[in-house]
């Protein structure tokens, strides 16, 4: 609690607004992506709502984006606790990914409900696969994160190497389209990436009508956890020569 509490006052207290910037920003990018494809498309690829079609793509994209930054940063941000025998590295991983988590979670929320209010839709909302995708994409990011804590606090050019290889990860991940609208030849090469399956259910709890055959739980499962496991293991053996090497 004292690192979460820690990580709230330095992330969210230092600037004006605080928490009201961590609404406004994905407020923002939803609105600006939805405005500038409406000008291009008559209607998204499901629903009549562009503003709606770009939040539910975004949004859980964004709660894996920003639990695997946390997560990936958590000694770096908590190096001078760390020396403290009653700190572990264990407990600055589990208090960013629980802060971060909730964060992103109390926003979607919130941006999701003036959205549906305020764009006029009839959205019948199934809240079954809406918590499963919230969930899975948590987890994908402390998996992710956890790794990357390891590899970049052990190689630091990693850092630079994961930015170039996921530079097209916010196109890949469904977040602009529905899976079913690529040729299928794109299909075969973007279904192992565990977000569009992340992003395709959580249209599935907002879009009655949306039935996308192609998620694999399964498969995000196994990624999410054999990362996760991964880096656990390596960072309990690795995470004092990544101290010293801060």
């Amino acid at each position: 609690m004292a690192l979460v509490l820690r990580e709230m006052s330095s992330t969210y207290g230092r600037s004006p607004g605080g928490y009201v910037w961590a609404i406004l920003e994905p407020l923002g990018a939803i609105t600006v992506m939805a405005f500038a494809f409406s000008l291009l498309l008559r209607s998204p690829s499901l629903g009549t709502s562009f503003i709606l079609f770009y939040a539910t793509g975004y949004l859980p994209f964004m709660l894996y984006q920003s639990v695997a930054n946390a997560v990936t940063g958590a000694i770096q941000f908590s190096k001078p606790l760390l020396f403290y025998p009653s700190v572990t590295w264990l407990d600055s991983v589990i208090a960013r990914f629980i802060l971060n988590s909730l964060t992103q979670i109390m926003v979607g929320f919130i941006l999701l409900v003036l959205i549906v209010v305020f764009s006029g839709t009839n959205t019948i909302i199934d809240i079954q696969p809406i918590l499963l995708a919230i969930s899975l994409a948590a987890l994908l990011g402390l998996g992710i994160g956890t790794m990357n804590c390891l590899l970049i606090g052990l190689f630091p050019v990693w850092r630079l190497l994961w930015n170039i290889i996921t530079r097209p990860l916010f196109i890949a991940s469904g977040v602009l389209f529905i899976y079913e609208d690529l040729p299928q030849v794109v299909q075969d090469i973007l279904w192992y990436n565990p977000l569009i399956h992340i992003t395709g259910l959580f249209r599935e709890g907002m879009y009655s009508l949306y039935n996308p055959i192609y998620i694999s739980l399964t498969y995000v499962l196994i990624v999410s956890l054999t990362c996760l496991a991964m880096g656990i293991l390596l960072l309990r053996r690795y995470h004092k020569d990544i101290l010293t090497s801060l």
